[in-house]
Parts: C-alpha cells; structure tokens; sequence
C-alpha cells in the first residue's frame, strides 16, 4: 500500500512537470512566433504635390520603397496651410493615426520639427533640407533632437556639375537660371550652376554665358504657369537651355520647352532633384531635359527607415549628402549628352572627390581654382 501510494505520487509528480513543460513550451512558442508590429512611415508634403517631380515626389519614392523592403505601411497628408500650426496639425493627426517615423522635405517644417521633436518623444523625425530651430530672431535657437535627424545636402556640387555638363555639350551661347524661393538649398544651385559655367570656360573650351537678367527666383516652388512665362522670355532672348530649381515651377518650363521642340526650335531644360529625362519626352520621343542636378533625396528617405529597423537611426545628428557619397551630381545614363561630354564630365567629378576642384556654397564672389 505505502509503495503504491509513493508511485501515484511519483506519477502525479511526474504528470505535472510534463503539463507545466508543456505551458512553458506553448508560451516561448508564442513570445518566438509574435508577428513583429509593421513600422508605419508617413510623410508631410512641402508646398506642391506629391508628384511634383521634385522634392516631394524623391521623398515619397524613397518611402513607397520601404513597403516592398521592409514591409512597412506608408502615408502621406498634404497641408491645407504653410504655417508651424498647419504642420504640428499635420504631424499630430499622423502620430495619432500610429504613424511613428514621419519625414518632411523642406526649410519649411524647421519650427514645426523643433517642436514636435520634444512633443512626440517616442516618434522619429527626418528634417530634409533644414535643421529644426524655434525661429527666434534676430537668431535662431538650433537643436536636432535624439529623436530627429536632420539631412542636407551639397546641392552646390550638383549645380556645379550641370554647369559643366551643360556648357561642354553646348559649347558657346546662353544659359538661364529659373530659382524657385530665394532659400540656401536653391541658391547654392544657382551659386554652383555658375561655377562649373565659369570652369568650364576656363579650363575646358567653351564659350557659355549667363547675364544677370536670365538667373531669375520666381518665388514659389509650385507655380508652373509662371515658370513657362519665365522659361518663354528667356527663350526669346536667345537662352538655349534653362536651369530650373523650383520643384513645380519647373514643370511650366519643361511645358514650354517641349513647345518650342516641337515647332523645331532647339531648347533645353536642365531639370533637378530627380533625373526628369521622362518628363521631357515629346510626341516625337524625344526628350528635352540636357540632364538634371539632382539630390538623391529618396535615397536619403529610403535609408532613414532602413536605419530604425536595423536599430541605428543616427538621432541627434545633421548629415550632408554630398558628392563623396555619390549622393549629387546627374544621372548615370543621360541620353542627350555624347560620351565625350559625359567623360569630361566624370573627370571633372573625380576632381571634386579628391579634392583638387572645390565648389564655393556661398556667393562671395570668389571662382574655382
């Protein structure tokens, strides 16, 4: 009798460590197979649109990416405004909607940022092409929190390489510049679009001008109609390819120009941000766009989410995307300029990455050496 009440025991004990090995199995099943939380990334568009073939358009490619990759769900809003409130509006309704990494392109959001940043502590922040500050005057208060970046880029170097590029392949004549808000991003464009003409004169053979009349900021990155009227006069003036950098504004000078393509007067439109080849294309298939200064913006967006996920978002830090990093210049392929060109071209690049050419990112009248 005590044996078999020893082995009941020894059972029942036995019977219970198998049950609760069991509870521990099923539970580190479930923790091991919890389907991980999908990352919701949204965006707050600049002044224009989302496909603007700009700015806006290279921020969201580069988040849209992010689906197929990583797996993550992406949204945009469009501000009814263009003041701090309108944006905070903007941000808050996409944290609220669960959106915890939120991008936004442009000077513009500066304030905005600088603010929301210390709000929505447990949210990520990307500032491309500004740096969040309170806008105190007469000066500003700068911080990028631990839980923003700030992303700039070299955008000089990029004007500057158009520069080149466009006065090599067109040898002598007029060339024009179509800013859009006269803010540091676009400037620097202008500054370094006239630096690669002036080194190009001097080193390279050619004969290109660009008179004071035809460098011209329309004001708005999103009115197109006034960016063909603009492109028109400085056609008729004689100009044979317009450089614009005025997000939207510069689709009412890719209009213009294949206008005047297609009654068989040869004009040019060297377009930014993003490769605008396509969006030059005519009825005949052709394209009118020489080649474009672009920032690779949607690299930029791209690589902010990849970062979070892998666990190495670089919070707390302004970083410039510059010709080293293979993050300005033009495009790889550009149809509309010979082999010749493009080699003088990547030449003049292998100079801007060792050093031996610098680009001036301010107007104080000096040239490269």
């Amino acid at each position: 009798m005590k044996k078999r009440l020893l082995s009941l025991i020894a059972v029942s004990a036995i019977s219970m460590a198998l049950f609760a090995g069991c509870g521990s199995s099923s539970g580190a099943g479930d923790k091991a197979g919890k389907t991980e939380e999908k990352l919701k990334v949204g965006m707050v568009t600049d002044s224009g649109t989302i496909d603007d073939k700009s700015f806006n358009q290279g921020t969201w490619e580069g988040l849209k990416k992010t689906e197929k990759d990583f797996g993550t769900e992406t949204k945009y809003v469009k501000p009814s405004g263009e003041t701090e409130a309108d944006y905070l509006k903007n941000i808050g309704d996409l944290y609220d909607s669960g959106f915890k990494f939120i991008a936004t392109p442009g000077f513009k959001f500066e304030t905005a940022i600088f603010k929301a940043q210390d709000q929505y502590k447990d949210a990520h922040f990307v500032l491309i092409d500004g740096t969040p500050n309170d806008g105190a005057t007469p000066k500003a208060n700068y911080k990028v929190g631990d839980n923003a970046v700030s992303i700039l880029f070299a955008e000089h170097q990029a004007g500057f390489i158009a520069g080149v590029a466009a006065s090599v392949q067109l040898k002598e004549g007029d060339l024009g510049f179509i800013g859009g808000m006269e803010i540091p991003a676009v400037q620097k464009f202008n500054w370094g679009f006239q630096q690669g003409v002036a080194y190009a004169n001097k080193n390279l053979g050619t004969k290109m001008t660009l008179k004071a009349e035809n460098v011209v900021y329309q004001g708005t990155f999103n009115d197109s109609a006034a960016g063909q009227q603009l492109a028109a006069q400085m056609y008729d003036r004689g100009v044979k390819a317009v450089f614009c950098a005025a997000g939207g504004v510069g689709n009412g000078v890719i209009t213009e120009a294949k206008a005047r393509a297609a009654a068989g007067k040869p004009v040019w439109m060297i377009g930014v941000d993003r490769d605008q080849y396509q969006d030059g294309v005519g009825a005949d298939g052709k394209s009118i766009v020489l080649t474009s200064a672009i920032k690779k913006v949607e690299a930029a967006s791209y690589d902010m989410v990849k970062q979070l996920k892998d666990g190495k978002f670089p919070g707390g830090q302004t970083l410039t995307f510059d010709i080293t990093k293979d993050a300005v210049g033009i495009p790889e392929k550009n149809p509309n300029l010979t082999d010749d060109t493009m080699k003088t071209v990547n030449d003049v690049i292998a100079k801007l990455k060792d050093g031996s050419v610098k680009v001036n990112d301010k107007n104080d009248g000096s040239l490269i050496k």
